[in-house]
């Protein structure tokens, strides 16, 4: 598991990006759910982290695809691939990621990060 913050620390409505390899976003929803997933868009190299929260919904802030934190899947072009989930826990307070062992889904033209797979 990998340290986050503590869950203070992370307003409802706000996401903190990790410099992980690759780099992954956490999200606090509004309803208080916490989430995990890649934070580069699967269409194009931009940061998920720093688009728009709704619900379980991030939209990217490059070209407004959407993606449902809780499964990955495209909710709205251009996007046509899922984004990578990960496990979340909150123990005592503090947010943990637990990485996925699925392989990253990296937009065309970016390196595949940790698998080093990519097509």
């Amino acid at each position: 598991m990998i340290p986050v913050c503590p869950l203070a620390a992370l307003p409802r409505g706000e996401a903190r990006r990790l410099g992980l390899d690759p780099p992954v976003a956490v999200f606090h929803t509004d309803d208080g759910e916490v989430y995990a997933v890649d934070d580069t868009c699967t269409h194009q190299d931009a940061s998920l982290a720093d688009g728009w929260l709704e619900g379980r919904e991030i939209e990217c802030p490059l070209h407004a695809s959407r993606f449902d934190l809780r499964t990955g899947r495209v909710d709205a072009p251009p996007a046509k691939r899922p984004v990578r989930t990960h496990g979340v826990v909150v123990r005592d307070g503090m947010i943990y990621v637990v990485p996925s062992e699925a392989p990253p889904e990296p937009p065309p033209g970016v390196a595949a990060g940790r698998s080093g797979s990519g097509t």
